[in-house]
């Protein structure tokens, strides 16, 4: 890929506007099936009169590739982890459970145990099981040398401590959680950038930052109205799918430090717009509250 090509996602094969079309294709399958709330963080089922069910499905990614080459696939294990418990959070669960499926042309015992137990230590530190999983060879479907790995969470919420959005209103203000740094969204722009060449890979493979402790601190000191993971679309992208329709957010983007991570790839050529867009720029989860807490991170306003 030449460099010009290498400074959008679009341009290095992945397009966000199919996958927000692809969510407005299925919509109608899944609706039929009972199911609501289709396209937010996590799918909720209802268990009994009093509680819920709340469950996300999501995988690592192309930055799995630059794990391999790197040598840090327990650091993947990790990134698969916190992903699919943030994501779950967002609808105030608590996470139970995590099953993981792990797939390639030809399995490597070492691989595979360096992902699960990469995805264990993240399990341990959030009370959250790793009761089981699949493991796939599929030569033929993945070639020599790739793998992936998946994996759904499944939480449990009290009905009347659901997290929805609905309730947000102008004037709330936007809380911001720092991110670690990429976490799992926009590697096929990153790969793009580094070519086959040498990279940095405590710069660009930081494991994906958990957000439970954060957010049950929050919670404890105020009115939580939603949570956005801050994923593939960036900041707004993520908080505009827990706003009601006519509500909108306003970031202050110079209200955080970003990590250096972004530098890195403003200097190679990622505009702030493409940036805004496909990165989290240092602000893995958000927030929306009535009343920030003292010391809370602001980073901008419902209008």
């Amino acid at each position: 890929m030449t460099e010009d090509a290498a400074k959008t996602y679009e341009a290095a094969g992945v397009s966000l506007a199919t996958a927000d079309a692809v969510v407005e294709r299925l919509r109608s399958a899944v609706e039929s099936t009972g199911a609501t709330g289709f396209g937010a963080f996590a799918g909720l089922f209802p268990l009994d009169e009093e509680r819920l069910l709340a469950a996300s499905t999501d995988s690592v990614g192309s930055k799995l590739l630059l794990h391999r080459r790197a040598g840090t696939l327990r650091r993947g294990g990790m990134d698969l982890a916190a992903h699919c418990i943030n994501d779950v959070l967002c609808s105030g669960a608590e996470p139970l459970f995590l099953l993981d499926y792990v797939a390639a042309a030809h399995i490597e015992l070492e691989q595979v145990a360096d992902l699960v137990e990469g995805a264990a230590e993240v399990c341990r530190s959030a009370g959250c099981r790793l009761i089981g999983g699949e493991t796939a060879e599929l030569p033929g479907v993945y070639r020599d040398g790739e793998l992936d790995f998946a994996g759904t969470c499944v939480g449990v919420v009290a009905r009347d401590a659901l997290i929805d959005g609905s309730r947000c209103a102008p004037g709330d203000a936007i809380v911001g959680f720092p991110s670690s740094g990429l976490h799992t969204n926009g590697f096929s722009l990153v790969r793009a950038i580094v070519g086959d060449g040498d990279f940095d890979a405590d710069l660009l493979l930081t494991p994906h930052r958990l957000y439970l402790d954060d957010v049950r601190a929050l919670r404890a000191r105020a009115d939580v109205k939603a949570l956005a993971h801050v994923t593939g679309g960036g900041v707004l992208g993520n908080l505009e799918r827990v706003l009601p329709e006519g509500v909108h957010g306003h970031i202050d983007w110079d209200a955080w430090e970003r990590p250096a991570v972004f530098r890195w790839l403003a200097e190679r050529g990622v505009d702030e717009e493409e940036a805004r867009r496909v990165f989290n720029l240092g602000i893995g989860m958000c927030a929306v509250v009535p009343e920030p807490p003292a010391g809370a991170l602001v980073i901008g306003t419902l209008e």
